[in-house]
């Protein structure tokens, strides 16, 4: 490997997403400032002018998202960032992107809600995430990093997974990976790209290109809607990512994902070496999630613990996984900023 395949840095996850978008080929950003991910705009502000990109800082999230909007549609690979309250503004834009079909990535580190609720980490966001989040039929792909390294690669995933299904991918962090430090490992900086004969970027020999989700004549709407589900079908049966930790034959799961499955970790670690058979499910991709995976994975369990910093939303999804075991479920949540540490995971996974 070369050198530049070699360089790691010390960086927080705001950052390291930063840098992974750059190495993706990121050539517009546009976002607004909210806790607790102002670094990232703050960061994008001099690495976009550094590599050639171009930065707005928008005046609304709303804005930011229609800039993005623009942006895609001529071609370039482009995204913003925000928290939960701003990417709740976005969600009329990331319909549109969907309906146009337009690449871009969304990254979000949720904080608590519901309203404005406070400014530490959450999952309280999952609904909106993997239910599309705004109006119609529509999806985003979800990714959730539990380390710097991964939302550094998550984000550099992103832009081809976006390109190659012509959708918007949605990288989903929380406060917690926002702001903390760690070695990230550089990813080189990607020199070729898809193209994209369908962008707005000129009429030079060629016909006009046309992007719309306003289709008016009867039956055309309905015709367009059935497309996107065909490539959703797609998505669902090529992108599933997941991590299963010791779960071949555990009588006992714990189903987690982001940086909650890491603090979990270390709670089965601890289980286990006291000779409990207990084993972590962690879904990577929520949407598309790993129902089948999942279902395999507890084939054998008896007893199944879903943790997550909320009162309960990845828990619907892990019941569909359920529906043909007789294995019993639990929950365990914090909801707004409540962060868990391993000791109480530890002391809920012998309650059960």
């Amino acid at each position: 490997m070369g050198t530049e395949e070699m360089k790691i840095k010390l960086l927080n996850g705001c950052e390291a997403s930063a840098e992974g978008a750059l190495s993706a080929g990121c050539k517009f950003y546009a976002g607004y400032p909210i806790t607790p991910q102002n670094r990232y705009p703050e960061y994008m502000s001099k690495r976009m002018e550094e590599t050639g990109g171009i930065f707005i800082q928008a005046e609304s999230e709303t804005s930011s998202i229609n800039m993005v909007f623009g942006a895609a549609a001529a071609g370039f690979r482009c995204m913003t960032s925000s928290s939960s309250p701003g990417i709740s503004l976005m969600q009329e834009g990331i319909s549109y992107l969907s309906g146009c079909e337009l690449p871009a990535v969304i990254v979000n580190m949720s904080r608590g809600g519901p309203g404005l609720g406070d400014v530490t980490p959450s999952q309280a966001d999952y609904f909106q995430s993997t239910r599309g989040g705004g109006h119609g039929d529509y999806r985003t792909i979800v990714l959730a990093p539990w380390s710097c390294q991964e939302i550094h690669d998550h984000t550099y995933m992103a832009f081809d997974l976006a390109d190659r299904y012509r959708n918007p991918v949605v990288v989903l962090g929380d406060g917690l990976i926002a702001q903390m430090y760690e070695t990230v490992k550089i990813r080189p900086k990607k020199k070729r790209f898809p193209k994209k004969p369908w962008a707005l970027d000129g009429c030079y020999g060629r016909k006009p290109n046309s992007l719309k989700s306003l289709f008016l004549t009867p039956g055309v709407l309905e015709a367009h809607n059935w497309k996107l589900a065909a490539k959703f079908a797609k998505i669902e049966k090529r992108e599933v990512r997941f991590e299963s930790y010791y779960c071949k034959d555990s009588t006992y799961i714990v189903v987690s994902y982001g940086t909650c499955a890491r603090i979990t970790k270390e709670a089965i670690d601890r289980a286990r070496g006291e000779g409990i058979n207990i084993g972590l499910f962690r879904p990577v991709s929520l949407w598309p999630f790993p129902y089948q995976q999942l279902a395999e994975c507890i084939r054998t369990a008896k007893k199944i613990l879903v943790v997550e910093m909320n009162l309960g939303q990845m828990i619907d999804d892990v019941k569909i996984a359920a529906a043909n075991s007789s294995a019993r479920i639990f929950f365990y949540g914090r909801p707004g900023g409540g962060v868990p540490d391993p000791d109480e995971i530890y002391r809920e996974i012998k309650k059960k």
